[in-house]
């Protein structure tokens, strides 16, 4: 008997954080429905989501497949990285994204994984939280200070990047690589990719860093990584910093709703 057909509902935004959930259905093949939460009218606050994450952030998913004997179940998922776990765990049987759980491996997938979340995300630029997205783009007053310290802290973040790919090119046996882990793209990968891919936005320069920078080509060049990016919406953010009217407009526009989620959740929490 054929397993069910995935039925699997993602609600995210086009931000690194949405993008790197989107480009791991993308890469494992999965059919997935899409619900645009619009961060900027602060749907992600509302009673409905709330029950979905209990944090109020996005991606979360919804998964209504069936079980194997064809019950009906819904579980839902949030945080980036327990989403990316939960879905190379069910529905990637032949580990194309992850390896084999309680490998040596999985868990260096883990680590890597962990890592992002509670370094290169809050650190770089995570839409409403990423200090150096912050400083740089949305505070109301430029504090010279802010800006240096956590630019200067992304780059040193960089740099375990690079030096973790100089290694790993010296052992690694695939002809494709170097990769965080073992011989192939993983979702340690996928997850750190998602925010470097918006380092022009916190100010930081990828090129110097030269395994990375070749790192990040590889897989920016990747078709699913593409159709991943595209999701809810078009990518824009790069071609808009083409130009100085475009950078502003993008800027003025996020910066209105990362400002007044922040009084709101003064006002709440405050």
């Amino acid at each position: 008997m054929a397993p069910p057909q995935p039925q699997i509902e993602l609600y995210t935004s086009g931000t690194p954080n949405g993008q790197k959930a989107s480009i791991t259905l993308e890469e494992l093949g999965i059919h997935y429905e899409v619900k645009n939460i619009e961060i900027s009218k602060n749907v992600q606050k509302e009673d409905w989501f709330l029950k979905i994450n209990p944090n109020g952030r996005i991606p979360a998913i919804v998964d209504r497949t069936p079980t194997p004997d064809g019950k009906p179940r819904e579980k839902r998922v949030f945080e980036g990285g327990a989403l990316m776990l939960y879905l190379c765990e069910k529905y990637d049987p032949d580990h194309n994204l992850n390896y084999e759980y309680n490998t040596d491996e999985y868990w260096e997938v883990v680590e890597w994984l962990i890592w992002m979340q509670s370094g290169l995300g809050p650190m770089q630029v995570r839409q409403n939280a990423g200090q150096a997205n912050h400083f740089y783009r949305y505070a109301p007053e430029k504090i010279e200070y802010g800006i240096k310290r956590y630019q200067t802290e992304t780059k040193r973040l960089y740099q375990v990047l690079e030096d973790r790919l100089i290694a790993q090119s010296k052992t690694a046996s695939g002809t494709d690589g170097p990769w965080l882990v073992g011989d192939k793209m993983t979702i340690a990968d996928i997850a750190s990719f998602s925010w470097i891919n918006w380092a022009e936005w916190a100010g930081v320069d990828v090129s110097p860093f030269k395994f990375l920078h070749a790192w990040f080509d590889r897989i920016n060049a990747r078709p699913a990584v593409k159709r991943g990016l595209d999701v809810p919406e078009p990518f824009t953010m790069k071609e808009k910093l083409k130009s100085k009217e475009g950078e502003e407009e993008y800027a003025k526009h996020h910066g209105r709703w990362v400002m007044q989620g922040q009084e709101a959740d003064q006002k709440k929490h405050g």
